[in-house]
């Protein structure tokens, strides 16, 4: 295999034009092959096969600086710069994560992972390299989807004044995650189509070069009008008027043509964007079919291309797709928002029904936030769902927009708590810190499929804002029984018995109920809390089970700083509860990939760690009593 020929970064040089094409589709089978046992960022890696080999044959590694925006197309830059054998051991904890990584290599330029950062990471780094008066080229690929996000234009902005080299690769497949929307996909189209001024600037280029003696000299002074020559040609022109070189569309598929482009562009004096197309999923079938399902895929068969040990049960997100149709064809002046995420959030099924009632509005998590309070303001009923991590981005907004003025807006906040694989820039565990700082909002989390679907229904009764958090997991279908009405404020008491008191969180409900079992096999009286409200907490029934209660336990997957945890403690310390709090909670460190479990564990989250971690607080407060008795201080 020629693959078996990379071993390091640049090692792609010593590879001849004429074995590329091979090269290529070895590396989209060992993709399909790694990605297929243990899952990953398929679809997007696979269409940026050649542009990567031919930014690895231009540059030279790691010198020169490659920035990818998101991150998760960057396997065929790991595979090129020596990481093979990782990919065994791809996105699994202490291996190979699928992001760049400064730690893995130093030709990962930035950790990654949200989207829409690239172009202002790249002007950061010609800023350095031009102070520190360095030559090396800096390059940052985007994809058009990332180029709906707000960050991009500030960047865009501030790269049309560069008097320096700077090259940003659009990479157009007209996907993100799900299919673009908005201005900027429709403007990529027409480019894309606009065949006629690529054919009439090659044609008239060999012409002149061919038939006129002095036709190079004539070429050259028509290329001074070849911003007038497009603009009759491509409608808008969008970079040209910024400022910004436009060399482009160019085939991404084709490595020799990628090449000559990188090449010309390494020569021009300020900020030159390559727009080149791609095919999300190319080169594997399925992927190809149905590029959003292999945008982050579990493993899978290859046959096929249908999931490995698929449960067949339902996600909380497929709960909560179910349940919006059912608002929706209640109440009409519902109405669902998402940024890019229809297909991910579950609501791809409430946008083919109430078309008019649904707004993808591109990855622009802060548009979205302030979008939905002008929906408020208007009369309506706006849904915003959004995955935890993501809805960082859009903190101001909820603060601001949203929560001063108290407008009824619910946030439905998918994948929160730890999602695993995907690591730091994904796991969900810091919306219950930020949203509760804020005053107005609400914050719920539920402790299983049904009440996920009554906490909907509550929280478009409010008239304020509200947060409905839950994790990427299978719906948990226990405590059926336990489903009494949802009350402002109110935790419902699933168990009461005395001694210790479990307070859990939304999914960690689950896992109180094992920590219960083990609590009492050792033979300890315990009660069993669905908080169901984080903010506001229910310091009524905490006043009341501290009188029969010397432990109260809070569990939640969120970190401990700001947590519902932190303002229980908070609360007993300022009521002078007769009740010791220990809290369960991240520790102060961001999470790392890995499965769901094996993260537990190490985090001290699993049922087994928590129950031993509530009787060495018990044991240390029995010690504690007896250092503090007066028979222990007396002096013989």
């Amino acid at each position: 295999m020629i693959l078996d020929r990379i071993h390091k970064e640049n090692d792609i040089k010593k590879i001849s034009k004429s074995e590329l094409p091979r090269l290529a589709g070895e590396i989209r089978e060992f993709l399909i092959e790694k990605v297929s046992e243990n899952g990953g960022h398929l679809g997007s890696n696979l269409g940026v096969v050649e542009l990567t080999i031919a930014l690895h044959r231009q540059l030279t590694l790691p010198k020169d600086k490659i920035v990818f925006d998101v991150g998760h197309q960057a396997y065929i830059h790991k595979l090129l710069t020596g990481r093979r054998e990782g990919f065994d051991t791809l996105r699994q904890f202490g291996g190979m994560s699928g992001f760049p990584k400064r730690h893995e290599s130093e030709c990962d330029v930035f950790d990654t992972g949200h989207s829409s950062t690239s172009i202002s990471v790249g002007l950061g780094l010609v800023k350095a390299r031009d102070l520190k008066k360095e030559n090396y080229t800096v390059v940052s690929v985007i994809g058009d989807g990332a180029l709906t996000g707000g960050l991009a234009y500030e960047g865009l902005n501030n790269a049309a004044k560069l008097k320096t080299n700077y090259i940003i690769i659009l990479n157009d497949n007209d996907m993100s995650i799900s299919e673009n929307v908005g201005g900027m996909s429709k403007y990529l189209q027409g480019i894309r189509t606009a065949v006629g001024y690529q054919n009439f600037k090659i044609g008239m280029e060999e012409f002149l070069l061919k038939s006129m003696p002095k036709g190079d000299k004539v070429l050259g002074s028509l290329k001074k009008f070849k911003s007038s020559m497009k603009q009759l040609v491509v409608p808008g022109m969008l970079f040209e008027d910024m400022g910004i070189t436009y060399l482009g569309p160019v085939d991404g598929h084709d490595i020799n043509a990628m090449e000559k482009v990188i090449k010309e562009a390494k020569n021009i004096r300020h900020t030159v964007i390559i727009h080149v197309c791609t095919e999300k999923g190319k080169g594997y079938a399925p992927a190809e079919r149905h590029p959003a399902r292999f945008h982050g895929t579990g493993p899978f068969d290859i046959e096929t291309g249908l999931p490995k040990n698929h449960s067949g049960m339902a996600s909380y997100t497929d709960i909560f797709s179910t349940v919006m149709i059912k608002l929706a064809a209640r109440n009409e002046d519902v109405i669902a928002i998402t940024a890019a995420m229809p297909d991910g959030t579950g609501l791809k099924r409430y946008r083919n029904i109430y078309p008019e009632r649904f707004a993808d509005v591109g990855i622009a998590e802060g548009h979205a936030v302030t979008f939905a309070a002008g929906l408020a303001v208007g009369g309506m009923k706006p849904i915003v769902a959004i995955y935890s991590s993501f809805l960082q981005r859009a903190y101001d907004e909820i603060l601001h927009d949203v929560c001063i003025g108290n407008l009824p807006v619910v946030f439905a906040i998918d994948r929160a708590g730890i999602v695993g694989a995907d690591g730091e820039t994904h796991q969900g565990v810091f919306d219950l810190s930020f949203l509760s700082s804020m005053p107005n909002m609400t914050i719920m989390a539920p402790k299983n499929k049904w009440e996920l679907s009554d906490m909907m229904k509550f929280a478009l009764t409010l008239g304020s804002p509200v947060a409905v958090r839950y994790p990427r997991a299978t719906a948990y279908c226990g405590l059926e029984e336990h489903r009494e009405e949802i009350e402002h404020g109110r935790s419902e008491v699933i168990y009461e018995e005395s001694d210790i008191a479990l307070f859990a969180v939304g999914a960690m409900v689950e896992t109180a109920e094992h920590v219960r079992d083990l609590l009492k096999g050792r033979g300890f009286d315990c009660s069993l809390i669905n908080a169901r409200f984080v903010k506001p907490i229910d310091e009524d029934l905490l006043i009341r089970l501290s009188e029969s209660h010397r432990l109260v336990v809070t569990m939640e997957d969120n970190v401990l700083a700001g947590g519902y945890g932190e303002h229980v403690t908070e609360f007993a310390a300022i009521s002078d509860l007769r009740t010791e709090v220990l809290n369960i909670a991240i520790p102060d460190e961001f999470v790392p990939h890995g499965s769901i479990e094996v993260l537990r564990e190490k985090l001290g989250m699993d049922a087994e760690s928590i129950t031993g971690r509530i009787i060495n607080k018990l044991q240390a407060m029995e010690d504690d009593k007896v250092t503090e008795s007066p028979e222990k201080n007396d002096v013989v």
